[in-house]
This record gives C-alpha cells, sequence and structure tokens, in this order.
C-alpha cells in the first residue's frame, strides 16, 4: 500500500499581507520597536511635512490629521467591546459625550455648574491635564452602570439597548439646560496651556497657534498620537493576558466559554468599562481640541461612523481599525474640495462608505486588514521553535507500507 501525497505538503499561497505579517511576526521584539519607531516618527512629521499628494486642499492638513488620531483613539476603544469580545455596541457616541461634557463642565467658564467664571484650580493652565484622568473614570463608572443591567441580553437586544444610550445622553445635553447649557453648548473649554511664547501667548494648542507648519492642529495630533500608543500597548497587554484569551473565547461562543469555566459576564463588563474608558479619553481630547461642546457632535450618525472604521479596517484588529479611522476621516476631507458641476463631492461621504461596506461585505466581510488566528499567549515562541526545529520530510522508503 503506497501513501498519497498530501495537499497539506503542497506549499500554500500567500500573499504580500501575509508575507509582512509572517516576517513581521519573526521579528524580535527589540527590532520590532527599531522598526517601528522610525515609522511612527514618519507618520508624526506628515502634518509638517505637508506632502502634496496627500494633503486636503481645502481643508487643514493638520486638524485633518488631528481628527484622524482622535477617531482612532475611539476606534480602538470601540474595538475592545465590538471586535475583540463580539458585542455590537452601537451607542458608544455616548461615552464618547460624557468625556467631552466632563472636561467641558469642569473648565468652561459658561458651565452652570459653578457660580463664577472662575473655577479655582479647574481655570488653571493644567486644568485639561488633571479633567482627563476624571473623564476616565467617570466614564469608566457609566459603562458599569450601562453594562451590569445589559449585558445580560445579547445580540441585536444589546444592540438596541446600547443604541438607546446614546441617544438618551444626547437627548439629557440637549434638555438638561441647567446642567450642560443645552443646544447653545459650553464654550471657551481649556486646554494645554503649554510651551507658551510671544507668538503664542496661551501655549500651542491654543487655536490663536494657526498659519505655520506647526499650528495647534499638528500639535493636538501629537498629543493624540502619544496616547493612542499608549493605549496600543495596554491593550495589546491586556489581548495576551488571561483577559484577552476570555474575550475571544466569549466571541467566538459565549456558551461554549461559560462551560468551560470562564466568568463570560465579568470580561464582557471588562470590556464594556475599558472601552468606555477609552471613549471617554477622546472625548476629553476633543473638547480641548474644539474647546466647544454641544449635543449636535454626538448623533447617532457619528456612532454609526465610528462602527464603520471598525468594520472596514477589521475587527478585532488594532491596528485595522486605525487605518479604518483614517479612511472615514480622510477621504472626505480629501474630496471636500473636488466638485463635480457645482457640487463638491465630500456632500455625498455616507453615500461612498455605504457603498464602501456592501462591496466589503460582499468581498471581503472580515475588513481590509483581519484579526489573525492565533495563538494570543505563547504564539511567538512557539512560531520560533518551529522555525528552528521544522519536522523532518518523509523518506520515500518510509511513505510506502
Amino acid at each position: 500500500m503506497t501513501a498519497t501525497t498530501s495537499d497539506n505538503t503542497q506549499p500554500r499561497r500567500r500573499g504580500v499581507g501575509d508575507a509582512i505579517r509572517t516576517w513581521w511576526d519573526g521579528l524580535p521584539r527589540a527590532t520590532q520597536w527599531l522598526v517601528g519607531i522610525p515609522v511612527f516618527l514618519l507618520i508624526a512629521a506628515l502634518p509638517v511635512i505637508d506632502p502634496p499628494f496627500i494633503t486636503t486642499p481645502a481643508t487643514n492638513f493638520g486638524i485633518v490629521m488631528a481628527t484622524f488620531a482622535m477617531v482612532a483613539l475611539i476606534a480602538i476603544g470601540l474595538n475592545v467591546v465590538v471586535g475583540q469580545t463580539g458585542l455590537l455596541d452601537l451607542g458608544y457616541v455616548g461615552f464618547y459625550a460624557v468625556g467631552a461634557y466632563v472636561v467641558a463642565l469642569l473648565t468652561s467658564p459658561a458651565s452652570p455648574i459653578w457660580d463664577s467664571a472662575d473655577h479655582g484650580f479647574f481655570s488653571s493652565g493644567w486644568a485639561w491635564l488633571a479633567c482627563v484622568p476624571i473623564a476616565i473614570v467617570i466614564t469608566g463608572i457609566t459603562g458599569v452602570i450601562l453594562g451590569t443591567p445589559t449585558l445580560r441580553v445579547r445580540g441585536d437586544y444589546l444592540a438596541i439597548v446600547t443604541l438607546g444610550f446614546g441617544e438618551i445622553v444626547r437627548l439629557f445635553a440637549d434638555n438638561l439646560t441647567e446642567v450642560t447649557n443645552g443646544p447653545a453648548g459650553l464654550q471657551g473649554v481649556l486646554f494645554p496651556e503649554i510651551f507658551r511664547s510671544d507668538e503664542n501667548p496661551q501655549g500651542v494648542f491654543s487655536k490663536s497657534n494657526i498659519g505655520t507648519n506647526t499650528s495647534y492642529g499638528v500639535w493636538w495630533f501629537w498629543l493624540a498620537l502619544i496616547l493612542v500608543v499608549i493605549v496600543l500597548l495596554v491593550i495589546g497587554n491586556l489581548e495576551r493576558s488571561r483577559v484577552g484569551r476570555s474575550w475571544v473565547a466569549i466571541r467566538e461562543d459565549e456558551d461554549a466559554a461559560e462551560i468551560m469555566g470562564v466568568p463570560t459576564f465579568k470580561y464582557k463588563l471588562w470590556a464594556f468599562v475599558i472601552g468606555a474608558g477609552i471613549g471617554g479619553l477622546s472625548g476629553a481630547v476633543y473638547a480641548g481640541q474644539v474647546q466647544y461642546v454641544d449635543p449636535k457632535a454626538f448623533t447617532v450618525i457619528n456612532s454609526m461612523l465610528f462602527l464603520c472604521a471598525v468594520v472596514l479596517g477589521g475587527q478585532g484588529n488594532k491596528l485595522g481599525v486605525v487605518v479604518g479611522a483614517f479612511i472615514i476621516v480622510y477621504l472626505p476631507a480629501r474630496v471636500q474640495g473636488v466638485y463635480v458641476g457645482d457640487v463638491s463631492l465630500g456632500e455625498f461621504k455616507y453615500l461612498f462608505f455605504g457603498i464602501a461596506l456592501v462591496v466589503m461585505m460582499i468581498f471581503r466581510p472580515q475588513g481590509l486588514f483581519p484579526a489573525r488566528a492565533r495563538l494570543v499567549t505563547f504564539g511567538r515562541q512557539i512560531y520560533a521553535s518551529v522555525q528552528r526545529n521544522p519536522k523532518p520530510a518523509a523518506s520515500t522508503e518510509e511513505a510506502s507500507a
């Protein structure tokens, strides 16, 4: 009896993306940092270089990149809930709104919760930095309050509940005039007043810092980019821990995970709270950057755009959702100055995103950069061991029986 050749012995054809990921995974961690740091510095320098082939003609490129970094924070937080844990959250914009309003209520001169425009320490140049951890904590508590009763439902029911949460937050902000100043919003939100000079008496993060290669948009981009890196490192460590393995198990089959002893409700609540905290961080960045907060910025349409970034980039892939955030921010800004007749293509951004989602669902439902199924804890060591000690091929005599 002669053994037939198995198809598994044939080398599998790999695409460019697979080859790059395999090469990257095979690098030692120190080498990955040596490669990643120059790439990070190049991305950070883009608004300063302002390359003519990617710049936005109708919008300040630095402000566009600052918006991208802020939305990337939102996408990373939403990816924890949707991509890594498999919980469909349609009201993530509510956490974003809570974080923004915490900073605005504490620092805005128009805030109704203070008796005067002088807020003590929260009127100083360091007020925004002090408000960021407060916004993260309060938004995390909001995640606990929402998640404790609602995470016992699944699927479409959870989606409807979270959608309602996002709308409730917006309606509260619109109608609680005594607290949020209602539709008039809160103006004059403080920002980091650092690196003051004669040209920029309020610091480089002030809107008065315009007209140079390092305008206020560039500084906000750099700050948000640093926050993105910090959040990615934290989420990456969580992925390789017991928490990350539990999230993957819940995403793949919640019932099977619970039978195997995973406390599913506990880890779903963890995901909700962590995602909410990151959403609050991004809301704080938004409030400081725009220096004005009103309910119109927290509509369900924005929530859908954030979810669109996760779906386009690839659910479960941290770097993929960052690319998705870049797409939904950069493309509308890039075509805003392009006219067909008398109509700007920027007005059709929702149409373009709708078509893109339909095409993606047909041809690549896993997203542009899908999450790679691999061992999340000891994958690097196992892959390296297999490469060092490949299994010897069976000889012709051994294959025949």
